[in-house]
This record gives structure tokens, C-alpha cells and sequence, in this order.
């Protein structure tokens, strides 16, 4: 495993003007549940609506001249598309995102606002991510992976460098985890300035396939179900790095069902007013599920994101 907490310094100071310090905020009804003081790191609030936005700027940041000439392909559901095309448009490359099939459409129609031209290809985002990456050897492009790639994961840390800096004291780490990035820098960071912080990995029932992963030690091919958090739905590649890294740095993970993340979205929209997108509300549910067991304790929840569409808000409320 490379070093993670260092690479997070480096991007901190790489990305630090092109992205947003996003706010902590305490939730007054999420701390009244279970008795622990409960803050909310807005990542909802960052550029592109979601963490995905740290990671991109840090790797486009590293390309060569000749590198931003040729452009860069990316395979995404659709937060991180976004987050590359605008991170390409700031450095001034051309960017293509590979989606698979399923990929909601508010968030691609946000991907070509951006600038980016989509490409449609496989079921689900391993299909797509692979096809990205040969496409990429093919055209001689610079291949942007949403996880599989340090300068990602250094930049999805920078999440718990700004933790750090905001709360003196935390003793656990509510993340959503799809292929990974995200828990992995954070935790990284985290728990390399204070190793007594749990990190407690998040997942739909429907699309759980990190957390199987994880049990069975080594990474499975596992299909799917359809899932309001589509942020975090679909495999992870067989070599991804973030693999090693969840295994050593999540401390627990908890699933959480359908109806579970829908009453979870539409309570934090009713009490916080904001708009959160599935992947988010996955982790606001998870401590839910477990709120008794923090009482007294001190919790963050990475509210991961708040693309949702107005179709999906419109069944959901």
C-alpha cells in the first residue's frame, strides 16, 4: 500500500484553490436520535455536488503539457464524469466519459453541460471503466480512474484532512463505500493523525459488492440490484488498490435496505433542509441503524453527495 496520508498532503495543497473547504455542520435532530453529538461534512456542497470533484482536480493537476493536448477519457456513473469534465475544463483538456447503461440522466445531462462528450457502454461500471481504459491505450489519452489511481484517493483524503482541521475530536466516521476511494483517503489521513478514529463502511443491500469483497477476502464478481444509490452501485476492478486499503482501514460496515435509504433521504431533506442524493442518505441511515450504540460520542457522516434527480425526488417524496 503506497502512503496514503502523505499523498493527502500533497494534494491538499495541489487542489486547495480550485476546490471547496465544504462546511461541518451539527445535526440537531441526528444528534437528538441517539444521544451523540452528530456533524455533517457537506460534500453536497462541493463543485460538481459531490467529493468526487477532490479527486479529479488532483489528478488532472499532474498532467504534462502533452497529456492536457490529448485529452482524457473517464468511466463514471455520473459524479465523478462530472467532476472530470469540470476539472478538464480548469486545465483546458478535452475529457470523454464512458457510462454504463443504467446511469441516471440528470447527472449525464450534467456531465455535457460541462462540456464532455458521453459515450454509453456496458451493464455495469467495471464494463465501462475497462472499455475506458482501452479506448485510452488505444488513442494515447490519459485514462481518469473514479478510484483505481492514488492521486484519486489522495484527493478523495483531503476530505479527512479538513476534518481533522474542524473537529478537535472525533471517534467515528460514518462513509459510503462503493469502490472505496472515498473511505480510503479519508480513513488514510484520519486515522494516520488519530489511529483511535472507527471508520464504519456503508452500503446498500442492493449493491454491496466492496463489503462482500472484504469477507471473503479478495475482490468478487458480483451482479447489482437496482438501488437509489447509484453513486456507489456496481463492481470494483480485480486490481484496484483501495482494495488492501478498506481492508486495513474500515473498522465496521453496515447495509442498509431500500426503504431504509429512502426514509433516511426524505427525513434529512425535511430536517436540513438541503438536498442529498441516495449515496449520502445510505450513511445517514447507517448511523441511524446504529445510533444507540454512540451515545455520548462524538460522529461525523460524509454526506457524500446531492446529485438526485427530480424524477427520483418526485417518487421519493
Amino acid at each position: 500500500m503506497f502512503a496514503v496520508a502523505e499523498e493527502v498532503e500533497r494534494a491538499e495543497a495541489r487542489i486547495r484553490p480550485y476546490t471547496r473547504e465544504t462546511y461541518l455542520q451539527r445535526s440537531e435532530y441526528l444528534s437528538a436520535l441517539g444521544g451523540a453529538d452528530v456533524h455533517c461534512k457537506l460534500e453536497n456542497l462541493q463543485h460538481t455536488g459531490s467529493f468526487k470533484a477532490r479527486g479529479a482536480m488532483n489528478k488532472l493537476l499532474t498532467l504534462t503539457a502533452d497529456e492536457r493536448r490529448r485529452g482524457v477519457i473517464t468511466a463514471s456513473t455520473g459524479n465523478h464524469g462530472a467532476a472530470v469534465a469540470h476539472g478538464a475544463r480548469q486545465v483546458g483538456t478535452a475529457c470523454t466519459v464512458v457510462v454504463p447503461e443504467h446511469a441516471e440522466r440528470s447527472k449525464l445531462a450534467a456531465v455535457e453541460r460541462l462540456g464532455a462528450t458521453v459515450r454509453i457502454h456496458g451493464d455495469d461500471c467495471v464494463e465501462s471503466e475497462r472499455f475506458a481504459r482501452d479506448w485510452a491505450d488505444e488513442q494515447g489519452v490519459t485514462y481518469v480512474s473514479p478510484y483505481n489511481d492514488p492521486l484519486v484517493v489522495g484527493g478523495q483524503g483531503t476530505v479527512g484532512f479538513e476534518l481533522h482541521r474542524q473537529l478537535e475530536h472525533v471517534d467515528a466516521v460514518f462513509v459510503a463505500v462503493g469502490s472505496g476511494g472515498l473511505i480510503s483517503g479519508t480513513a488514510g489521513y484520519l486515522k494516520a493523525q488519530r489511529p483511535e478514529v472507527g471508520f464504519i463502511g456503508c452500503s446498500p443491500e442492493n449493491s454491496a459488492v466492496m463489503a462482500a469483497s472484504v469477507r471473503a477476502g479478495r475482490i468478487l464478481d458480483l451482479p447489482s440490484l437496482p438501488t437509489l444509490s447509484d453513486g456507489t452501485a456496481g463492481g470494483v476492478e480485480a486490481d484496484s488498490i483501495t482494495f488492501d486499503l478498506v481492508r486495513a482501514l474500515v473498522d465496521e460496515w453496515v447495509t442498509v435496505t431500500e426503504d431504509e435509504i429512502r426514509d433516511s433521504l426524505r427525513r434529512f431533506v425535511d430536517a436540513e433542509h438541503m438536498l442529498i442524493e441516495g449515496a449520502a442518505a445510505v450513511a445517514v441511515a447507517s448511523y441511524e441503524k446504529l445510533a444507540r450504540r454512540f451515545r455520548g460520542q462524538t460522529v461525523t457522516i460524509v454526506i457524500c453527495g446531492g446529485n438526485i434527480s427530480t424524477e427520483t425526488l418526485h417518487t421519493l417524496l
